[in-house]
């Protein structure tokens, strides 16, 4: 009998050792790809963000920017500034000539997260019928001091060009709306590449700049603060698409998560484990009585 009641006391001890561990909760969506941090307004599962950047990111071995043109690595997510930084692995660069190729977003994208303002593209190698150089000239320039003449000299994958035709064009920089709007065949050039923060190029020669393309977004305002003040992911329905703050992963709420209003997350959440462990007290108390 003595017996019986040591092992009933000892397994209460066990149980309540066990259930004092810190109660934790799961996020629902991941927050992490690789060493890149993934947050609102992004997501990587479907239904965490918001429907604007749905499909947009995907978390295989790396994170990779999704457009009709292909699929382009993310370097960077700079959620203060508000820009992702991605590279066309088909785009040429100082060191590397590649390929004809497009770069192509979708109608939502060009809205929601086009190419930042000092962004630009390089148009290479144009045709002297390209339109760039005859119609359109006014899309072309020149930016901080630089000029095709320059890049064609400094780059060794450029310098191509300018043997084979002994001359350099006038003029190859463009912004996005240029091949936006007209592909690569209609511009009548074979090659492109894309540098960002070229308002920090002035004096830089091209074997530094920034390859890349830097894409800037807005972050749409759903009152998603609230709901990650009570300790849940902002997200959305998928079928609907409509706001939802994403508790746990079989609780979801409108607004906010189970915390109340002016507690936050950590103290609902302490507040709950010491109810629960205050029950357990009482359990293992009535146990040892009943001995």
């Amino acid at each position: 009998m003595a017996s019986r009641k040591q092992f009933l006391f000892n397994f209460n001890i066990l149980i309540l050792f066990l259930f004092l561990e810190p109660l934790q909760v799961h996020s629902v969506c991941r927050n992490f790809c690789n060493n890149i941090p993934i947050n609102y307004p992004f997501g990587i599962d479907d239904g965490c963000g918001t429907p604007q950047f749905r499909h947009m990111l995907n978390c295989s071995t790396d994170l990779f920017f999704i457009t009709p043109s292909g699929n382009y690595k993310v370097q960077t997510i700079d959620y203060n500034k508000k820009t992702l930084v991605i590279f066309d692995p088909a785009m040429s660069t100082c060191s590397i000539l590649q390929p004809h190729h497009d770069f192509v977003m979708t109608d939502i994208q060009s809205v929601t997260i086009p190419p930042s303002p000092d962004t630009i593209f390089v148009l290479m190698n144009c045709s002297i019928d390209s339109p760039v150089l005859n119609h359109y000239k006014s899309l072309c320039f020149n930016f901080a001091g630089h000029s095709c003449d320059e890049l064609y000299g400094a780059c060794t994958s450029f310098k191509l060009f300018h043997l084979l035709s002994n001359t350099t064009p006038p003029c190859c920089f463009t912004s996005y709306n240029t091949v936006k709007f007209m592909s690569m065949n209609i511009l009548d050039c074979s090659h492109y590449t894309s540098v960002y923060n070229v308002d920090s190029l002035k004096g830089v020669g091209p074997l530094d700049w920034l390859y890349g393309i830097k894409l800037s977004y807005s972050v749409p305002d759903t009152g998603c603060e609230r709901c990650a003040k009570s300790g849940g992911t902002c997200g959305f329905d998928v079928e609907t698409e409509g706001m939802v703050c994403l508790c746990s992963a079989s609780n979801n709420a409108t607004i906010q998560c189970g915390a109340g209003i002016g507690m936050n997350a950590g103290e609902s959440l302490r507040a709950s484990s010491l109810l629960f462990e205050s029950f357990l007290v009482l359990l293992l108390i009535f146990h040892v009585i009943l001995l």
